[in-house]
């Protein structure tokens, strides 16, 4: 079984800040992402060809760089509903952003949202800034650690217009990892380009983080992360699909199994490390 923990599935006709619309274009697939938005049922064909079995659908609340604002998460939630054991719905509250988080975050629960979104880069804030009077964030990750919701931050750089890229160093979010042991977390691209020895130190630290390899070329993963056997029982394969620069799901799986790997490491990589995150 084969899962791809980093799939963006957008609202077809999400209106987009004018930088952040031109990334998305540039992207190969982006105008059959919006049709497949458009029908759960084409996505889920289109993971039967490929050999997919379940999709996590990733989105953060980011008005500030993206545009994206709360109303994805009702999109995620009722999107998913087409098949609820193979489309994992992603979804996120953005501390500054809410009129009454308490009573956004109870309608964000109800939903039924699974794994909860944080991008630095894009939210402009740290993932540990609750020491720094960011209280909201602090109340987010005790509802999802008590809820068994994973956290994933993305870490590393982003291109987007507006993105400030020193909120990407994943060492903020060790804190996180210390404050909240029972909270998985996950971090998204392991911290490339600057910063994939931090992310493999925090992996190897702490028991409730792991790595997310989506958006690293599978053929520059073991350049990157030459230890990843190591890791592989806390390492998920994603492709961040269908980001800027152009990625190919089936493509990038091919190339995992090219890996000079055990064939027990590529089997967790790509699908049995996700079953301990969203079990079945």
């Amino acid at each position: 079984m084969i899962t791809d923990c980093h799939v963006h599935i957008h609202p077809p006709d999400l209106v987009l800040k004018p930088g952040a619309e031109a990334l998305m274009h540039a992207a190969g697939d982006y105008e059959r992402m919006r049709g497949f938005a458009r029908s759960p049922q084409k996505f889920l064909a289109y993971l039967d060809q490929i050999e997919v079995d379940r999709a996590v659908l990733i989105g953060s609340v980011s008005p500030e760089v993206i545009g994206i604002d709360s109303s994805i998460n009702t999109f995620y939630s009722e999107y998913a509903r087409a098949n609820p054991r193979r489309l994992i719905p992603c979804g996120g509250l953005h501390p500054r952003h809410t009129h009454n988080f308490m009573a956004d975050l109870d309608e964000f629960l109800r939903l039924g949202i699974r794994v909860i979104k944080i991008h630095p880069p894009h939210q402009l804030f740290y993932p540990n800034d609750y020491l720094n009077g960011l209280t909201e964030l602090e109340v987010l990750y005790r509802a999802a650690e008590a809820n068994g919701i994973p956290v994933m931050f993305h870490t590393g750089t982003s291109i987007f217009p507006g993105a400030r890229n020193r909120y990407g160093d994943p060492i903020h979010v060790d804190d996180v990892a210390v404050d909240f042991p029972n909270l998985k977390i996950l971090l998204a691209h392991g911290g490339r380009p600057l910063w994939m020895n931090t992310a493999f130190f925090l992996v190897r630290r702490h028991p409730n983080v792991y790595l997310d390899i989506s958006s690293i070329p599978p053929k520059q993963l073991l350049n990157w992360f030459p230890r990843l056997e190591q890791i592989a029982g806390k390492t998920l394969f994603g492709s961040d699909w269908p980001g800027p620069g152009g990625v190919d799901i089936r493509r990038n799986i091919d190339d995992i199994r090219a890996l000079p790997l055990s064939e027990a490491a590529k089997e967790q990589i790509l699908g049995k490390t996700s079953l301990a995150i969203w079990p079945e």
